[in-house]
């Protein structure tokens, strides 16, 4: 396949093309539908059988058994203290359940998913295949890949859906509302021939570092960069698309709940505009600084092409937003993505009890 694509520069560590050439161009046409990106570095995974959907229903923050076939939505499998130990978009075709997963991150899910299997009448199994990313909604995209697709995803961030909250944004003003995103999935033998296609027809190339970019710009959390050290799904404000908070019988629900009523997350997802010197940025795990005190994590960073040098990073709920911050010798001033008042869409204006507390007075 990457003999068909105009000399690209390969990320060696994702093995799929860093960029060709020039990533602001790339990102520019990523974000106006008129490219793709390789993302094979994302694992597949399938669970089919009869009891896939109640048995994942009860695993996970995904309501499996009302998501019609078809339907595209995120899945959370927490630890017992709510925290993000697994995160995969999913769609059921009617027969089988699709996994889409971080690079590195199916055979952990496996592992638990077969731990939990029991008497259960369910498959798993890994899928070799080839993903591309597009910006833009399906209906939109090229009708022969779509077609010769094994199956498609469209991400619902940042639109909040049925049974989830915002943590501070309202979806008519969050940055990312005019923004899509869709996965298509494609056998390795016809990856070639649907490239080929897409080349044919008008489509350009783009770069993971064009589509990271991009990412970034619209706050939307990655399992092995922003969920890297497990936080909890409230502060990464991932409750609006990953997290239905009206089912029950998952793993880590009294946790979610409780954030949800009481408030105050110990941290908060921020957007971060860098300053700093020519050259390399900041790597993502660098420690984020509030003068010589220690706040916060960098988690994502990419040098965007309007915003330039940018990142995420999960920093202590309690730093002000007006407080300017470093990381790896940059500047950093804030746009909060999580409200520092720890409080979602859905919380009650006061603590439950409050009421008790004002009479015991």
């Amino acid at each position: 396949m990457y003999s068909l694509l105009p000399n690209p520069v390969m990320d060696d560590d994702a093995g799929v093309p860093a960029h060709f050439g020039n990533p602001f161009a790339e990102e520019d046409a990523l974000k106006r539908g008129k490219s793709f990106t390789d993302l094979s570095l994302i694992e597949v995974v399938t669970v089919s059988g009869a009891d896939r959907k109640n048995w994942l229903h009860n695993l996970s923050t995904c309501p499996f058994n009302n998501v019609a076939d078809g339907e595209s939505r995120e899945m959370l499998i927490l630890d017992p203290h709510g925290h993000i130990e697994h995160a995969a978009a999913v769609t059921d075709d009617g027969t089988k359940i699709w996994m889409f997963t971080d690079q590195g991150k199916s055979q952990p899910l496996i592992d638990f998913l077969e731990s939990m299997k029991f008497m259960m009448r369910v498959e798993i199994t890994r899928v070799p295949a080839i993903v591309l990313g597009f910006m833009a909604p399906l209906g939109e995209l090229d009708e022969g890949a779509v077609a010769r697709a094994m199956t498609t995803w469209e991400d619902p961030w940042p639109r909040t859906v049925d049974g989830g909250a915002d943590y501070g944004i309202s979806d008519d003003e969050h940055p990312a509302r005019n923004s899509h995103r869709t996965l298509l999935a494609f056998d390795s033998d016809d990856s070639s021939c649907v490239v080929a296609d897409l080349l044919k027809n008008g489509y350009g190339t783009a770069g993971l570092i064009a589509w990271e970019a991009a990412r970034i710009a619209d706050w939307r959390p990655r399992p092995s960069l922003d969920a890297a050290d497990m936080p909890l799904p409230h502060e990464l404000d991932w409750i609006r698309t990953a997290v239905h908070l009206d089912k029950g019988c998952y793993r880590g629900q009294e946790t979610v709940a409780k954030l949800v009523n009481l408030g105050r997350p110990p941290r908060r997802f921020t957007y971060l505009y860098l300053e700093g010197p020519e050259g390399d940025l900041p790597t993502p795990g660098s420690d984020v600084f509030r003068g010589e005190r220690k706040v916060g994590v960098l988690t994502s960073v990419a040098r965007d092409c309007e915003d330039g040098p940018v990142g995420l990073a999960l920093i202590k709920r309690s730093v002000s937003i007006e407080e300017q911050l470093t990381v790896g010798g940059f500047v950093a001033n804030q746009e909060p993505i999580v409200a520092p008042e720890g409080k979602s869409s859905v919380s009650p204006s006061e603590r439950p009890g409050a009421d008790l507390r004002k009479g015991a007075r």
